[in-house]
């Protein structure tokens, strides 16, 4: 904690905070039309409006306040504020705020796989890591499996990872753990991948490397609509891999939490089959999967 010492001046309008450091190089002279959008500390400041100017050098901050209110009801407030944008902030305006990482778990319908959700974007796409020896170049996925043994596979994906563990250890015994690793790895500004995220929009031309034929589209656009969102959102991702146009087949390229898991026949079978056959009867009989 930064301790601030309150120093009267001559002038009984200013009030000096002063600090066991050097703040800034040179010196700072704000009023409120100055240009404050760098510097945290005179914002939370000008939210009290009886303060008319700040002046910043030096090791202390001076205050200058209107005559409308006396500085023994008002100084202990300023001096909490000031304590805690230098903890913040310790050099006023050449360090930003850390951004905050709220990171909660989410189960999927994988008993082996946990969802961590995080409020802010981690990447435009998707990274998948099978196993350790494929986490190279994916520096958030080396951590995980470094800390934690159990750790099979990480899928990063928009807002969330997934993390799939072997039978040694249950969610109830590891989830705040991994939680914690997570936010504290990304609140320290920890690399989450270096290596090109995968699209979402088709992602199975970049495993077959051709593009959809329109039978194949037709599906794929139905599967995008109904089925992919529902996925997602349990932290998985389904993508039309093979059409057979003979046997009216088609295959389904499962990652994430969808991979392996004990209900995915049973999701593909019950729902997905179902909803393709009632879309594009023409074109679809069966379903099948193929795990990522």
């Amino acid at each position: 904690m930064r301790t601030i010492l309150i120093e009267p001046t001559e002038n009984p309008k200013v009030m000096k905070f002063v600090a066991d450091y050097n703040l800034i190089p040179g010196s700072l002279e704000l009023d409120r039309d100055s240009d404050i959008s760098e510097i945290p500390i005179a914002q939370e400041l000008f939210n009290y409006p009886f303060v008319e100017r700040i002046f910043i050098t030096a090791n202390f901050v001076a205050v200058a306040k209107q005559d409308t209110v006396e500085w023994e009801h008002v100084v202990e407030s300023l001096k909490n504020v000031i304590e805690d944008e230098l903890l913040a902030n310790p050099r006023i305006y050449l360090q930003k705020k850390k951004e905050m990482y709220q990171i909660y778990a989410e189960m999927t319908p994988n008993p082996n796989v946990m969802k961590f959700v995080s409020n802010k974007l981690l990447l435009d796409g998707f990274v998948e890591v099978k196993s350790r020896d494929e986490a190279n170049g994916v520096p958030l996925a080396q951590a995980i499996f470094k800390e934690f043994d159990f750790a099979n596979e990480v899928f990063i994906s928009d807002n969330f990872v997934a993390v799939t563990k072997d039978s040694s250890v249950e969610w109830h015994q590891v989830m705040v753990t991994v939680r914690a690793l997570i936010a504290d790895y990304l609140q320290n500004g920890g690399e989450i991948s270096n290596i090109e995220a995968q699209k979402h929009e088709n992602p199975v031309e970049k495993i077959i490397n051709r593009d959809y034929t329109d039978d194949e589209q037709k599906i794929s656009d139905i599967l995008n609509e109904y089925v992919a969102p529902a996925v997602e959102n349990d932290g998985g991702k389904i993508s039309l891999m093979e059409y057979d146009e003979s046997t009216k087949t088609a295959k389904m390229l499962l990652q994430g939490a969808c991979s392996g898991c004990p209900s995915s026949t049973a999701t593909l079978k019950g729902g997905i089959e179902n909803i393709l056959k009632q879309f594009v009867p023409d074109l679809v009989e069966k379903v099948e999967a193929v795990n990522g």
